[in-house]
């Protein structure tokens, strides 16, 4: 790119972006880039080179563009983006495509005139079978694929390796640094991470070990393709160093056929990339969901349709004030905007379309968002104190705003609140790097391995020469340890004990704490932030020695599993029978047994009359008003599904109202709409009405309800009530 006069380049994280700018930067000077991504904007006056996420990619004209790692077009989410930059971005002088040879075929088919060109890699890369974490090479990148997977194979390397460098995508690009710097300097031997160093993050790594080979894509669980493993595997070794891969025990070690296939780079070629069409129609909302279901030109292209900002337009135009304000072109293309807010937090999607909500119609009414209210919402994520993954969902949440601020027409002050939300970031990247190093790395094994870069300081004496000897030099030698304490008898027996402990010796509170029934009043543990709501991680409060403190673990592990099978409903989406029946039961999984009804409502019709039976049997009700499982809304459901809530919550808690409060109104709720939904509540015209009393008011109504005894049951205005029951009732009608 640098031998061009301009240039642009398109990357698949925000991670990279930022890592390809600092070169660019480093070697043009600042003023000579910019870097766009969906949270960060660094426009100069008059930059030649553009550094940018694929999706956050300018229509600028330049002399040479690039799009890397293009096989992502086969994304079932974000797919559609990197097919429409092969189609019909390109540099005025050369144009590169940069990504796996599996998508070879499909490109020469869309764009015959490309010319190909394979790279070898220059290392070999072998299979090892399987280790366990003991005999893991220095310099290994262990890969997982949740936060909370992460977050136990660094906590083990700490236990017995010293410990571990963590890099998550939800990291900033601060955090991500100072772990890398810290792996890469050779103070730990070790990085534990997600899939988000598959995708050119290049650091020192000689072995890959494989943790998990499934990971929820976000809509199921699924293996891993051959193509995927050899994409993280292909982190160890570069350019002349050659690399390993590996399982860890006790996972099973790969296939053979599989091993042969990553090193020897051999995979089948894709047969389809996920499009979608540039020609949207914005005269009315209704036109804009046709244009985005318009049929691909060429059989190899598969319409996207799961894409997060087509799922937000198609439940935002179904609530009743934004169908009231988007009216006329301009209206709905303000709307389309709107939806393509991301949502980073990636908890529960209702919390996020609540929000995208409340920006439309401010942005409608006043053309700006309110400043007071963004004030309020931006204030309490700015918040240092916590655990980690209280840490890590405010960072989330103020990613999305970071996105919100730049667009610049919305906001009074834009360039203020860019500031303000990325001074936020900075103090949140450096409350999470200290708490990383603080809960993963043993500050006894911290040190400089021979393969760090640069020279290391120079040796210090034991014993200083240019003083006088005192008795304290040889006390402080005493202190020196070579490895970590090896297991006492005491602890060994706490372990025991723990082991052997009875399921009513634990209580678990609706703040999500977890007690010891035998110590009045001690806690042992809270519920920590896990890869589904249904799986939190568990974070001890006490400081018990290293064996005591896994027996513990894994007590309340087996413990917290038996409790909520008790008291919450067993949905099993993968075992549905149909694609209708499993989006029905997710639906309710996610939210822990209650949704509003239109959150369902297309899968529910679809269903068959003895999938309709046989969910009333296991006590599955439906009605237009909300859809909930009898056994989630039971006084100790409630409070347990209050429990699971309490780690989301990145702000302090209200108090959770009592099993006999049926309505709560908004201005009094005090939290998101997600806390409310997945606590057993439904948002209706400003209210948060239980869904069990919401389907028994509607099961109440007929046309000859007095508005006012509507009003009533549901804590609103007649107004507002007769609105409900005319809906009601036209959802009746034959």
């Amino acid at each position: 790119m640098l031998e061009h006069g301009t240039g642009m380049m398109g990357f698949p994280l925000r991670l990279l972006a930022r890592e390809v700018y600092d070169r660019v930067a480093r070697s043009c000077g600042a003023e000579a880039v910019a870097l766009i991504t969906g949270e960060e904007r660094r426009v100069p006056a008059a930059p030649r080179y553009w550094v940018c996420t694929v999706e956050a990619m300018p229509r600028h004209p330049v002399d040479f563009l690039a799009v890397d790692e293009v096989q992502l077009a086969a994304h079932v989410e974000r797919g559609h983006v990197f097919t429409e930059r092969l189609l019909h971005w390109r540099g005025r002088q050369e144009t590169w495509f940069l990504g796996a040879d599996t998508i070879r075929p499909v490109l020469e088919r869309l764009v015959p005139h490309a010319r190909v060109e394979r790279r070898a890699r220059l290392s070999r890369l072998d299979g090892r079978g399987q280790l366990p974490l003991g005999q893991l090479p220095p310099r290994t990148a262990v890969v997982a694929f949740s936060a909370a997977r992460v977050y136990e194979l660094a906590e083990r390397l700490k236990l017995k390796r010293g410990g571990a460098a963590v890099v998550l995508g939800a990291l900033s690009p601060r955090t991500r640094n100072a772990q890398v710097a810290m792996y890469q300097a050779g103070e730990v031997d070790f990085l534990v991470a997600t899939d988000a160093i598959g995708m050119g993050l290049n650091m020192n790594v000689d072995c890959v070990a494989f943790a998990d080979l499934k990971k929820f894509d976000g809509r199921q669980s699924r293996a891993l393709e051959p193509a995927e493993l050899a994409q993280i595997a292909g982190r160890a070794g570069r350019n002349r160093n050659d690399g390993q891969f590996c399982t860890l025990a006790p996972l099973s070690p790969l296939p053979l056929s599989t091993t042969r296939a990553i090193e020897q780079h051999d995979f089948p070629p894709l047969e389809r990339l996920f499009w979608r069409t540039e020609a949207l129609d914005f005269s009315s909302a209704e036109a804009l969901l046709r244009g985005l279901g318009t049929r691909p030109f060429d059989p190899c292209l598969q319409l996207a349709d799961h894409a997060e900002d087509q799922q937000a337009l198609e439940r935002l135009v179904r609530r009743g004030d934004v169908q009231a304000l988007a009216r006329g072109a301009e209206r709905v293309e303000l709307l389309w905007q709107v939806c393509q807010i991301p949502d980073f937090r990636k908890l529960l999607l209702d919390d996020h379309f609540e929000l995208l909500a409340s920006i439309y119609v401010q942005l409608c009414q006043r053309h700006r968002l309110d400043t007071t209210w963004v004030q309020r919402q931006v204030e309490r994520l700015d918040d240092v104190s916590g655990e980690l993954d209280m840490l890590l969902v405010r960072m989330a949440a103020v990613r999305t705003w970071t996105f919100i601020t730049h667009r610049t027409t919305w906001l009074d002050d834009a360039l203020g609140w860019q500031e303000r939300t990325l001074a936020i970031e900075d103090r949140l990247s450096e409350a999470l790097h200290e708490q990383l190093v603080s809960r993963f790395v043993d500050v006894r094994s911290r040190r400089r391995s021979p393969r760090a870069a640069g020279p290391a300081p120079a040796a210090q004496p034991l014993l200083r020469t240019d003083g006088p000897r005192t008795a304290r030099s040889f006390a402080e030698l005493a202190t020196f340890q070579a490895s970590p304490e090896a297991p006492n008898k005491v602890a060994l027996r706490e372990a025991s004990a723990w082991d052997a402990a009875p399921d009513e010796r634990f209580a678990l509170t609706d703040t999500g704490h977890i007690l010891d029934r035998a110590q009045p009043g001690a806690d042992l543990a809270r519920l920590g932030i896990g890869p589904e709501l249904q799986r939190p991680e568990i974070v001890l409060l006490g400081t018990p020695a290293a064996h005591a403190a896994h027996a513990l673990k894994r007590r309340l592990s087996a413990w917290l599993k038996t409790h909520l099978g008790t008291h919450l409903p067993h949905l099993e989406p993968e075992a549905a029978s149909s694609p209708a029946l499993r989006a029905v039961l997710y639906g309710l999984r996610r939210s822990l047994g209650s949704v509003p009804a239109d959150v369902v409502e297309a899968p529910w019709d679809e269903l068959a009359d003895i999938e309709k039976q046989d969910l009333a049997a296991r006590g599955i009700v439906y009605t237009p008003a909300a859809v909930f499982v009898v056994h989630a809304m039971t006084p100790l459901a409630l409070a347990t599904r209050w429990a699971l809530l309490a780690p989301h919550w990145p702000w302090p808690r209200p108090p959770r109202p009592s099993p006999e409060r049926r309505v709560v109104p908004a201005r009094s709720a005090g939290g998101p709409a997600l806390l409310w939904q997945a606590a057993g509540y439904v948002w209706l015209e400003g209210t948060f009405v239980r869904a069990d009393w919401l389907a028994a008011s509607w099961a109440r109504t007929d046309p000859d309800t007095p508005d006012t005894k509507l009003a009533r049951w549901l804590h609103c205005r007649p107004a507002v009530a007769r609105r409900i029951k005319a809906r009601w009732l036209h959802a009746r009608a034959p």
